[in-house]
């Protein structure tokens, strides 16, 4: 990935993450109210080119919303697999709020630093995303086991 496309996925993150959740909900159901026609209106001629089974038209529109899912999903885990890159404190704090979808000046009165200095962290931040000889995840990182607080 070049420094541009990283750029674009970071801004665009919190929206592509509220994206997928809206549409995976509102693509729980089948459908539901969709009838085909009956009756003398099936034996109709219908517009040349448009499919007259209102059930099939909704297969192709979700099939479609499914794609662009796919689309958003493959977006995020560039920045998710590459989230171990970053161990400053400062630079995680930034990303952080970057990926909550929150402005330089946000970030800024936040964390008590100027706006300019928050967009040179996230131009190192850019820097570290979008090096091409980053290692992925090591297979061996487990997760630590911790109880509940309930």
């Amino acid at each position: 990935m070049n420094k541009k496309e990283i750029e674009n996925i970071l801004k665009d993150y919190h929206w592509m993450m509220n994206s997928i959740k809206i549409l995976k909900s509102s693509m729980n159901d089948a459908g539901e109210g969709l009838t085909a026609q009956y009756g003398d209106e099936a034996g109709m001629p219908k517009a040349q080119g448009i499919t007259g089974d209102p059930i099939y038209r909704e297969v192709v529109r979700r099939e479609k919303r499914y794609s662009v899912i796919e689309k958003y999903k493959a977006k995020i885990s560039v920045i998710q697999d590459r989230l171990h890159l970053i161990i400053d404190d400062r630079e995680l704090e930034v990303l952080h709020w970057l990926l909550e979808g929150k402005s330089y000046r946000w970030i800024a009165l936040h964390m008590g630093l100027s706006h300019s200095h928050i967009r040179r962290i996230r131009e190192s931040i850019v820097n570290r995303l979008c090096d091409t000889n980053v290692p992925n995840v090591p297979n061996d990182t487990k997760l630590m086991k911790q109880k509940s607080a309930c």
